[in-house]
């Protein structure tokens, strides 16, 4: 079987850029996309915000102290969406493997190629191109043999980067990549991996399987084969949505109960729109709650029925948040979620379950 070509394309600053491009007095200078309000959360800075510090998932506050001429500049989604679309095109001229994992970024299988090209390296850096030309924007490419590699590949040179990973020095790279650039080590799983004296890939490598999945779990045996440069996931171009969801974060926090109703119910209007577009069938809802001190927690409830609409969706919302003492603990933040598809309906009873969701934010109105 010969090797698999695999490209991670990653769109530089891609919000910012959107929005310095459509306002070119915006070009050159520190800008943050997002709601410039208490709670507000930065989701994307331009590299000349980054310089002081500031990042994405940032509070607007804390990034407004950081760097003082800070431009705030509320989001566009639907321009966002759009340039996407034109990526995603280009994309589509060279393969059908294609998986995006958001608006800015997708995993592209070019082992067999439209174009017939004998090198990934000429597809990314044709590709890189085509995007510069059709949007003005630049892209970070990553090319290697599997997805953890491309991945971290892409982030090596940007902006406007593209780095090759080739199977014959993918070990040496590894061994010399700091651990917290791993695919899947966050920072609470760095830090727990330095108190256990890994600190490289090298140090990762040294580990066994069984000490590594006695301290990660099922993550342990992937940490164990990414340190020898093993990971099979293929591309995947279809992919089944598992859940619908939406937050939203309050100006203030909220503890009366008129209003916890109050925001409860324009949070099930905002679910039924989701479920209504995506058309999704889910027959589980889950609560999601993050309190004052930063205290989340969730509850579920799975029924015998698809659930669609607010009439629906409403009671077993109001039940699920009846199970939470805010009165004297005040919300910051509130979901809702519908998932668990299932094409066949077992005949079973209302039952409670503990259920971990993405839940996705949608902008302030």
């Amino acid at each position: 079987m010969s090797q698999r070509r695999i490209i991670h394309v990653d769109m530089d600053q891609f919000f910012a850029a959107v929005e310095q491009r459509e306002q070119p007095e915006l070009r050159g200078k520190p800008i943050a996309v997002g709601y410039d309000a208490e709670r507000g959360v930065v989701s994307t800075a331009s590299y000349e915000a980054r310089k002081y510090g500031v990042h994405s998932a940032q509070s607007i506050q804390l990034a407004k102290r950081l760097c003082p001429q800070l431009i705030i500049v509320e989001p566009h989604f639907h321009k966002y969406k759009e340039v996407s679309q034109q990526i995603r095109s280009i994309f589509s001229d060279y393969t059908d493997l294609i998986e995006p994992l958001s608006l800015d970024e997708a995993f592209l299988d070019v082992t067999e190629n439209k174009k017939q090209i004998s090198l990934a390296v000429d597809i990314a850096r044709e590709i890189k191109q085509r995007i510069l030309d059709t949007t003005g924007l630049t892209a970070s490419a990553g090319v290697s043999y599997c997805k953890f590699l491309a991945k971290i590949a892409s982030d090596w040179r940007k902006p406007d980067g593209l780095t090759v990973i080739h199977p014959d020095r993918a070990q040496e790279f590894i061994e010399r990549l700091d651990v917290q650039k791993i695919w899947g080590v966050g920072a609470k799983t760095a830090d727990k991996l330095h108190r256990m004296g890994i600190f490289t890939g090298a140090d990762l490598r040294k580990a066994s399987l069984q000490h590594l999945s006695q301290e990660f779990g099922k993550m342990g045996r992937v940490f164990y084969q990414f340190a020898r440069g093993i990971d099979e996931r293929p591309v995947v171009a279809e992919w089944e949505r598992k859940s619908v969801s939406c937050e939203r974060t309050f100006e203030k926090d909220i503890s009366d109960p008129a209003a916890v109703t109050i925001e409860l119910y324009h949070t099930v209007l905002e679910l039924e729109r989701r479920i209504a577009k995506s058309q999704f069938l889910g027959r589980t809802l889950t609560l999601k709650v993050k309190f004052l001190d930063f205290q989340q927690i969730s509850r579920s409830i799975t029924v015998n029925r698809i659930l669609r609409t607010k009439d629906e969706i409403l009671p077993l919302a109001k039940q699920l948040l009846s199970e939470v003492e805010y009165h004297s603990h005040p919300i910051r933040l509130m979901g809702l979620g519908v998932s668990n598809h299932r094409d066949e309906l077992p005949d079973e009873k209302p039952r409670w379950i503990q259920l971990e969701l993405e839940f996705e934010a949608w902008p302030e109105g």
